[in-house]
C-alpha cells in the first residue's frame, strides 16, 4: 500500500530465556498494516543483529525494531547510530533496563501500540573503545557478571541471580586511576559503571540521576565494602538511593579515561566485550533515534 512505512523486526530467538514463536502472529494482529509494512528476521548469534541492522540502512527501511534485550539493542543501535533510521523496542531480555527507563511497557501488546504513534526522540550515546553504549558499560564485578552470565544455560532473571551468586565469593577489588573531563582520581573499585541511563535492568538503579538526553555519562565508582553491608547496598540499589551510600561516588563526565593494572572483562549494556589495556569513554548527544 502506498505511503506504508517498511518496517524490520529483529528477533533474538533467545533473549531473556522466551520463546517468541507468537510473536510475528501478534504483530500481525496489532500493527497498524495501513501505516507500516513489517519484514522478520531472527538472529542467528552474536553479532549478527549488527550486520542486520546496518543492511537495513542499505535497505532503506523506515524503522528496525529490536525484539530482544539490551545486547540486541546495543547491536543495532550500534548499526543506526548516527542514520536517519529510527529504533523500535520490543522488551525481550533479562533485565530491560532501557526500555524501563524511556517508558517501553514489558507486555508485547502494548510495545507495538507505541510503535503504531510512532512518536521519535534523539537520546546520547557512549563509546567505550570505539565500541557504542546506550545503557551501561562498565568494569569490575558487573563486567565479570556479564562474563560469566554469557557462558551460563539458565536465562532469565533467575539465571542471572544465580550468576550474582556465584561471582561474588570469589571477586576482589581492583586500583584504578581515572580522568573524567581533566579531573584525576585514584580509587580502589569493587565495580565502576559508566551510564547513560540509570539502571542496570529489572529496576535495579546504579546511577538514579543518569539520563539519555544531557549530553553527559554518571561514572559511578563502588567502592571497596564490607561484606555485611551487601543487604543495604542491594536495599539501595532498588531504592533509587545508591547515590546516598558512602561506599558510593558519582562522577558525571563526557570524557573519562580508566587505567587499570590487570586487564579483565568489560560490559557494555550487559554483553561481555574483550577489551585489553586502559579505557576512554565519551558520550555522542543526540546520536541515537528511538521510537519510544
Amino acid at each position: 500500500m502506498q505511503g506504508q512505512r517498511k518496517i524490520l523486526f529483529v528477533i533474538n530467538p533467545i533473549s531473556g530465556g522466551k520463546k517468541k514463536t507468537a510473536f510475528n502472529k501478534t504483530v500481525l494482529e496489532v500493527l497498524d498494516l495501513e501505516k507500516f509494512h513489517p519484514t522478520f528476521q531472527q538472529t542467528a548469534g552474536p553479532d549478527h543483529a549488527y550486520e542486520i541492522g546496518r543492511q537495513a540502512i542499505a535497505d532503506k527501511y523506515d524503522a528496525v525494531v529490536a525484539v530482544g534485550g539490551d545486547g540486541t539493542i546495543n547491536e543495532l543501535g550500534s548499526a543506526l547510530v548516527g542514520s536517519d533510521i529510527p529504533l523500535g523496542i520490543i522488551p525481550e531480555g533479562s533485565g530491560n533496563g532501557l526500555a524501563l527507563y524511556l517508558g517501553i511497557p514489558l507486555n508485547e501488546t502494548a510495545a507495538l501500540r507505541r510503535i503504531n504513534r510512532f512518536d521519535i526522540q534523539e537520546v546520547d550515546s557512549g563509546v567505550i573503545n570505539g565500541h557504542p553504549f546506550f545503557n551501561i558499560a562498565g568494569l569490575g564485578f558487573d563486567a565479570s557478571v556479564s562474563d560469566k552470565f554469557a557462558t551460563e544455560q539458565l536465562r532469565g532473571p533467575v539465571g542471572y541471580l544465580r550468576t550474582i551468586i556465584n561471582v561474588l565469593g570469589k571477586y576482589k577489588p581492583c586500583r584504578y586511576q581515572l580522568n573524567i573531563d581533566g579531573n584525576e582520581y585514584e580509587r580502589e573499585a569493587f565495580m565502576i559503571s559508566v551510564a547513560n541511563s540509570p539502571q542496570y535492568g529489572n529496576n535495579a538503579y546504579i546511577a538514579p540521576n543518569a539520563s539519555v538526553n544531557d549530553g553527559l555519562l554518571d561514572v559511578c565508582i563502588v567502592k571497596k565494602f564490607p561484606l555485611y553491608i551487601l543487604p543495604m547496598m542491594v536495599y539501595h540499589l532498588f531504592n533509587r538511593s545508591v547515590d546516598q551510600s558512602e561506599y558510593v561516588e558519582i562522577i558525571p563526565g563526557r570524557e573519562i579515561k580508566i587505567e587499570r593494572i590487570d586487564d579483565g572483562p568489560v560490559h557494555v549494556d550487559g554483553e561481555p566485550l574483550n577489551i585489553e589495556g586502559n579505557l576512554h569513554i565519551h558520550v555522542k548527544p543526540n546520536s541515537l533515534k528511538i521510537i519510544c
